[in-house]
Formats: C-alpha cells, sequence, structure tokens
C-alpha cells in the first residue's frame, strides 16, 4: 500500500535531520509529563520514535484514505441550503478517520486530549494531508485555534474549548477578515460589547471565513468604542449558536471541499481571550504566523502531487515513438520541479524550527518572569529567534506557495490537452495552488512582512559562518557562488540604503528578499550535501540557478528597471 510518508524519500530526510532536542525538552517539561501521562516519551530518541509511528499512520490515511475521495470531494463540494452548511461526503468521511485515528489535536496538550507534538511534526503531517487533499488541510490544519485557546484562554475556558477539539467533535475557524478589513486588520468594525453583568457579546458581519460554519469560533473585534485602530482590538471566542447566521458560502475557483463563508454575529455572547486590547497587536500575530506555516505545508503537499502526477504521466505517454519523460524539454521541466521542492522542503522545515524555537521560548522566560527567576539568557535567545521568524514565516510563503503555483501550471502543461480536463487530477490541483499565494496575506504583503530581515541582514553572523566551513571537492565551487551571491546583496544594499529614498527601497524590496532567500536556502542545501552524496545535484541545480536569478535581481535594482514605479500615477494614466 501506498504511504505518503514512507515512500517520500526526502520527506522522510528532512524528518530525520530534524533538530529539535531543545524544542522537545521545553515541550515535555525536561521530560515531566511522563510521569503524569505513560504515552508520553522519557527521553528524546523516544519522542522521535512515537513522532515517526504517527507520520507513519498520517501517510497511510492521507495516501490511502484521502486522496481516493479528493476527487469526489471537490466536485461535490461544500453545500449551503436553508442557513446550513454541510460538508461533502468524502470529506465528513476523511474528518471522521482522522478523529478515530486521534490525529485532531496534535498540537495540543495532554491534558485536554491531544498529543503535545511540536508545530514541525504536525506540519510534516499537514504537507502529506494537503497532498492528498488540499481542501481537507483546511479543516485539519484548524488544529491552530485550539492551540491559540491553550495558550492565551484562561483555565475554565481551556477545558471548555479544548477537548472538543482535540477528538474532533469540534470544529474551528477564526474570523478575521471583514468586507472593508482584508489585509488591513486594524480596520476591523466588529463590535464588541459587554451587558450590565459583564457578559460580552458580538455584532457585525465578517466575510472570507474558512470553516465559518465552525463549532469555535476565534473573533477580532472592536471592543474600545470610538477607537480606529489595533488598540482598539481584542480577541474572542464564542461557541456557533443560532445568532450566529452564516449569510452565504462562497463559490470559488479551487479548493471546493472548504467552505468560505460570510457571517452574521447578531450579539452572539462570546467570552474574551487573554487580555483587551491586544488581540491585534499579540494574539493574532501569533495565529498568523502559524496560519502561514499551515499554507507552506499546504503549498508544498499541492506541488508534490503535482510533480508526481507530471512524473507518472510523463513515463506513461507516448510520442514519437518514445515516453514523452525521454524529451529533454519534458525532463527539463521534471528535474526542475524535484529540485524546487527539496530546495522548498530545506527551507520550510528550517523555518518550522525556528517557529518551534521561538514559542518555546516564550513559554520558557514567561515561565522564569513569574517564577521571578533570572531570564536573560533565555531572553536573549528569544529575541533571536524573534527575529529569525520574522522574516523566515513570510519568506517561507512566498517561495513556497509561488512554486506551487508553477509546478502545478508545469504539470500541467506535461499532461497536454488531458491535463485540463477534469478526469486528471492536475487540473483540480492547478485550481486549489492558486488560493496558495493569497490567503492569509499575498505574497506581495510577504515580501512586505519579509523586507526588515534582508535589510537588516539578520543571517550576516550565519552566513560568515557557513563560509568558514569546509566543503568536500566540487561543493567549493558552490561556495564560491554563494559567496558571490552575498557580494551582489551587499552591492545592491549599499546602492539602495545611499540612495536615501524610502520609496525607492520599497521598490527594490522584492529583489532583496528574493536574493536573501536564494543564499539562506543555498547554503542550507550546499549543508546537506556536504553530508548526503545524494544532495549534491539539488543544490548544485538549485545554486547556479539562484545565481543567475541574482544577477538578473541586482540588474533590476543597480539599473532601476524598475524605478517607473516611483511614476505609476502618471505612466498609468
Amino acid at each position: 500500500m501506498a504511504n505518503y510518508f514512507l515512500d517520500n524519500t526526502d520527506l522522510v530526510y528532512q524528518f530525520e535531520k530534524l533538530d529539535l532536542k531543545e524544542v522537545v525538552e521545553l515541550l515535555e517539561d525536561n521530560y515531566k509529563q511522563a510521569e503524569k501521562f505513560n504515552y508520553a516519551p522519557v527521553n528524546y530518541e523516544d519522542a522521535i520514535e512515537n513522532y515517526r509511528k504517527i507520520m507513519e499512520v498520517v501517510g497511510d490515511i492521507a495516501a490511502n484514505y484521502i486522496a481516493p475521495r479528493a476527487a469526489s470531494i471537490d466536485e461535490e463540494g461544500a453545500a449551503f441550503k436553508d442557513g446550513k452548511v454541510s460538508y461533502a461526503k468524502g470529506t465528513r468521511e476523511a474528518l471522521d478517520i482522522l478523529s478515530k485515528a486521534e490525529l485532531m489535536g496534535l498540537i495540543l496538550p495532554r491534558e485536554y486530549g491531544g498529543l503535545n507534538f511540536p508545530t514541525t511534526i504536525y506540519m510534516v503531517a499537514v504537507e502529506m494531508i494537503s497532498r492528498a487533499d488540499a481542501s481537507l488541510m483546511n479543516l485539519f490544519g484548524l488544529q491552530d485555534i485550539g492551540k491559540t485557546i491553550a495558550q492565551f484562554a484562561d483555565e475554565i475556558q481551556k477545558e471548555e474549548f479544548l477537548p472538543g477539539l482535540a477528538s474532533g467533535e469540534f470544529t474551528g475557524a477564526m474570523a478575521l477578515t471583514e468586507p472593508d478589513a482584508g489585509s488591513d486588520l486594524q480596520a476591523v468594525k466588529l463590535t464588541a460589547y459587554q451587558d450590565e453583568n459583564g457578559k460580552w457579546f458580538l455584532r457585525g458581519v465578517k466575510r472570507f471565513i474558512t470553516n465559518g460554519n465552525g463549532d469555535v469560533l476565534l473573533v477580532l473585534a472592536r471592543s474600545e468604542p470610538g477607537t480606529k485602530d489595533a488598540r482598539g482590538l481584542s480577541m474572542f471566542v464564542c461557541h456557533r449558536d443560532d445568532t450566529l447566521i452564516v449569510r452565504r458560502i462562497e463559490h470559488k475557483l479551487g479548493i471546493h471541499g472548504s467552505p468560505t463563508c460570510e457571517l452574521q454575529f447578531n450579539d452572539t455572547p462570546a467570552q474574551l481571550v487573554g487580555a483587551k486590547r491586544f488581540g491585534l497587536l499579540k494574539y493574532v500575530i501569533y495565529l498568523m504566523n502559524r496560519a502561514r506555516i499551515g499554507i507552506g505545508a499546504q503549498s508544498l503537499g499541492i506541488a508534490q502531487e503535482a510533480y508526481e502526477e507530471a512524473l507518472k504521466y510523463a513515463k506513461a505517454r507516448e510520442q514519437f515513438g518514445k515516453s514523452i519523460y525521454y524529451l529533454p524539454v519534458i525532463s527539463n521541466m521534471l528535474i526542475e520541479m524535484k529540485v524546487t521542492i527539496e530546495a522548498n522542503r530545506s527551507l520550510y522545515y528550517s523555518t518550522c524550527v525556528w517557529l518551534d524555537k521561538k514559542e518555546k521560548y516564550e513559554d520558557l522566560v514567561d515561565g522564569l518572569k513569574a517564577a521571578k527567576k533570572p531570564f536573560a539568557d533565555a531572553n536573549e535567545k528569544l529575541k533571536h529567534a524573534n527575529k529569525i521568524v520574522s522574516f523566515l514565516t513570510p519568506l517561507s510563503k512566498f517561495f513556497l506557495s509561488e512554486s506551487a503555483n508553477k509546478i502545478s501550471y508545469d504539470s500541467l502543461q506535461i499532461h497536454g490537452g488531458t491535463g485540463y480536463m477534469k478526469e486528471f487530477s492536475v487540473e483540480r490541483l492547478t485550481r486549489d495552488a492558486r488560493i496558495t499565494n493569497i490567503y492569509e496575506g499575498t505574497s506581495q504583503l510577504q515580501v512586505v512582512a519579509a523586507t526588515g530581515g534582508a535589510i537588516n541582514d539578520i543571517f550576516a553572523e550565519f552566513f560568515d559562518d557557513q563560509e568558514k566551513k569546509e566543503y568536500k571537492g566540487n561543493l567549493i565551487k558552490l561556495l564560491d557562488c554563494l559567496k558571490e551571491m552575498r557580494e551582489l546583496y551587499k552591492d545592491c544594499l549599499k546602492y539602495v540604503k545611499d540612495k536615501k529614498d524610502s520609496n525607492f527601497q520599497d521598490v527594490a524590496a522584492k529583489d532583496l528578499v528574493e536574493m536573501y532567500g536564494y543564499i539562506y536556502t543555498g547554503f542550507l542545501l550546499l549543508n546537506e550535501a556536504n553530508t548526503r552524496q545524494q544532495k549534491v545535484f539539488t543544490a548544485r541545480r538549485y545554486i547556479l540557478d539562484s545565481l543567475s536569478k541574482a544577477r538578473k535581481n541586482a540588474e533590476s535594482i543597480k539599473n532601476e528597471l524598475y524605478s517607473d514605479v516611483l511614476h505609476a500615477d502618471t505612466i498609468l494614466i
């Protein structure tokens, strides 16, 4: 039988090289959790073995139970009738299978029925589920709703909401977007008010809410009358009841199994999560970071399946007396897909590990402060991790979602006319991929978010250390390529800074972010190639290709190719 974990040698390789020792020690309270739960790991090796077993289970379910239902789910879609939303038959069956396998609370605490896994391991599962059915990921991947409640809610709220989310009895939703507040969440207008007894209620409209028909909703609302910015927003949690009306579901290009809802809150009872005024400034940022990481896994899963479909079709399809797999123009496309996926996977799981570190350092600092113990060292680790996560999270979503679109597009091209037909799954994959570089922040907004890290050269020390390492054989030539990329980047950065023009910096941002991402990913691959012969080809192809792209980026900046954008208001009239 197929298995989306065991059959994917690159995914297994990335899993086996994960360095989560510090994260797991903090997550498991230095393995004291084993004293309360007999299924908790007693050491790091035990934890990794357990993670692997569960990933094999997910791989089996994804390949043999979810993937065969994906086409029918896409065709049937979620339905809306008489004010009620219903999932496609295959979606209901898949959720039931995942719930019975106790996989709906992977990252939730054991006290509430979860498995207490690191986010990185959870994302391995999300990648496989996404490969099987990208729309199902939008339901399975909403475990971050429970994680946010676990992180910031009080004990009574945790007891009320988490067991149902962990068991799969409840599904969740995060209700952030409004008709006039898409990416600009500071503009949220939905009102939260208190009655004479101090109880909270919600009134207003939310739009484009993934799984808005969920049982438990995290809602960003304006709790401070008269405010218009982020400081007037708070986070609330509520159950779905008769006061919460689904006004419609959207008819979308892809991910048909995932209902996207417009919601009307009519004095809906709710509970404040955490402190007032921190809804956007703290809690939504936490939630959005995790959501963007989730879209990265979704993008990887779609790209992997699109590549597999293209490879299978190219080997089977004969033209001019031979398989098109042997046509250089086709084999080159397949090689490019494979290299891109492996490079993206290296970047992605590096990002996940840093997110895990950052979140556990936050918990450690909070614990030390509460215990009135010295926390300076832990705080320095937190600051460092926060800078890296603030860059890598948007970079990963940008790189991976754009790649998912290109890879699915190229896969359809390899299929030729048949790929345009619904009989082949690449047609669905291409439609599903299109949303990945739009929702949870468009690629353009990811560039904006990553610009600070690139401008401030946050990996300078890391890059310096990598350049000093010893590399085998021809890898030294690849190191020279990365050094050249760094010089190109530094030269461009100086050029941009010397202009002292913030508008030009904004125009150059995409080129700078891309260059910096190429360098970071290139060093990751170079290190992999230095220890694993099978990675040499991937590293060589990626780094040489990235060097040519970096030269183009540098030319665009230095020749001010895009400077016309500064005068777009006159040019476009």
